[in-house]
């Protein structure tokens, strides 16, 4: 039986959200009060490409893939958000409709404030204003280097930098090697561009190799430095 996760109070929702510590009294006061929480179930959708954006969102706990369908269809995951971090304000902020989607991992709670209040905050604040902006630069810093390894890399390299990847992104399980999220085999195709049946092949000879083991949907790195040397490779 799942244990029910306690609903998330006044003081954990500000120490999760970051931003509020760059607002005075009165304007963390406001954001709170217009900061709701969804629930989401697994592989539940919390908004889909094409939809115009209306909030911005923080992951106060779970996880979240960011995915964009590419040729055929297919969905391509470009970003996974871990909790306290901000998401879906880019599309606003740009003045257009979402160019992405965001699903659940896993149950999740997400907080939600509109889109409008942030930029009201963010017109007052400054240091708030360059918060956002910085969160803005480093996502694009880790897209481009992403995009390049991705095309680059021979299938090896992609999957053994998407393990680091999510390595780095959600830590590892009290074992130290164990990678902290439940993971399907097309997810993680998705998360490499490349075919789910490409993805379950060179697991399998990461495997044979004494790279990593699976038990499951769980992965566990057993030879760090090999699986850095292989992504490092290509």
């Amino acid at each position: 039986m799942v244990k029910k996760q306690k609903p998330i109070d006044q003081r954990e929702l500000e120490d999760i959200l970051e931003i509020c510590q760059f607002l005075n009294p009165e304007q963390k006061e406001e954001f709170l009060r217009n900061c709701s929480i969804q629930h989401l179930k697994k592989n539940q959708i919390l908004y889909a490409e094409g939809d115009k954006p209306r909030h911005i969102m923080c992951l106060l706990r779970g996880k979240i893939k960011i995915t964009k369908k590419g040729v055929g269809g297919r969905n391509h995951i470009v970003r996974m958000v871990r909790p306290g971090g901000y998401f879906a304000y880019r599309a606003y902020l740009a003045e257009t409709v979402h160019s992405t989607s965001a699903s659940a991992f896993e149950a999740s709670d997400v907080g939600m404030v509109p889109a409008e209040l942030l930029i009201k905050l963010l017109q007052q604040n400054s240091k708030l204003a360059f918060y956002f902006i910085k969160a803005l630069a480093v996502d694009l810093g880790v897209s481009d280097s992403r995009q390049v390894n991705l095309t680059q890399k021979h299938i090896r390299g992609r999957l053994a930098e998407s393990l680091l990847f999510m390595r780095d992104h959600y830590g590892l399980d009290e074992d130290g090697a164990t990678i902290n999220i439940y993971l399907s085999r097309e997810d993680l195709a998705n998360l490499s561009n490349m075919t789910t049946s490409n993805a379950i092949r060179t697991l399998s000879m990461f495997v044979s190799e004494k790279v990593i083991t699976l038990d499951g949907r769980r992965i566990k790195i057993i030879d760090e430095d090999k699986l850095e040397r292989i992504s490092r490779l290509g």
